[in-house]
């Protein structure tokens, strides 16, 4: 009598063959639910921001104040700090938009870390506009600037390629009148700007005559201004 052929799931003289693992995971995925946008999104607002979210927040504050330490500002900065801290803001107010209509008790469980991107734009903020990156960064450089503007003189222009004066890079120096003025390298966000040092009261948010050209200056701190080109 001829032997039985091997049912499925067997091999000759073997017995039956068990199912890999790989098998098992194979169809657990062909017949796992794949969750859709709006589940993703849900899920993904339900955790609170993380650690990539509030170090990347703090990253993008600390673009936008080298931004505000540069008299006149700074073209990279000022556009990667806008644009990284209006993606990270759209982001936030979409997350917490999500969480407070299906997660409210999440927020009231991680409410530090809900409030710590929020804190630092308005902490951000504050500084900015009450000028505190610029004016430490001048007072902290004021001596060295003053040593170069010692060797400014009326006849000329004198470049200084770069080199660091405190906590400014200066592209040159030169005297007008009795005001000496620094070209500061990557300053301004269209048109050149640096720093001024008079000890008479200049005037400020007005067109006057400057180094070259038309500038308008705005105070800083003590004798110190800053200067942008027209």
């Amino acid at each position: 009598m001829s032997a039985a052929a091997p049912t499925s799931g067997e091999e000759p003289g073997r017995g039956p063959v068990q199912p890999s693992e790989d098998d098992s995971v194979a169809k657990l995925i062909e017949i796992a639910h794949r969750p859709t946008v709006a589940e993703r999104l849900v899920s993904w607002a339900s955790r609170p921001p993380g650690r990539l979210y509030v170090p990347a927040c703090v990253v993008a504050a600390l673009i936008l104040l080298h931004e505000d330490s540069m008299p006149g500002g700074h073209l990279p900065s000022w556009a990667i700090g806008v644009g990284g801290g209006t993606a990270l803001a759209a982001m936030g107010a979409l997350r917490l938009g999500i969480a407070l209509t299906v997660a409210r008790s999440m927020i009231r469980h991680y409410w530090l870390r809900w409030i710590a991107a929020p804190a630092i734009a308005l902490v951000t903020l504050v500084l900015a506009v009450t000028d505190v990156p610029l004016q430490a960064r001048v007072e902290a450089s004021s001596g060295a600037l003053l040593e170069v503007g010692e060797t400014a003189n009326r006849s000329t222009t004198i470049p200084l390629n770069g080199s660091w004066s405190g906590l400014y890079p200066l592209k040159a120096v030169g005297l007008n009148g009795d005001v000496t003025h620094y070209t500061v390298q990557g300053a301004g966000l269209l048109n050149e700007s640096g720093l001024a040092h008079s000890a008479e009261p200049l005037p400020t948010e007005v067109f006057v005559g400057g180094p070259g050209n038309t500038v308008v200056y705005e105070h800083i701190t003590g004798d110190w201004y800053s200067w942008s080109a027209y």
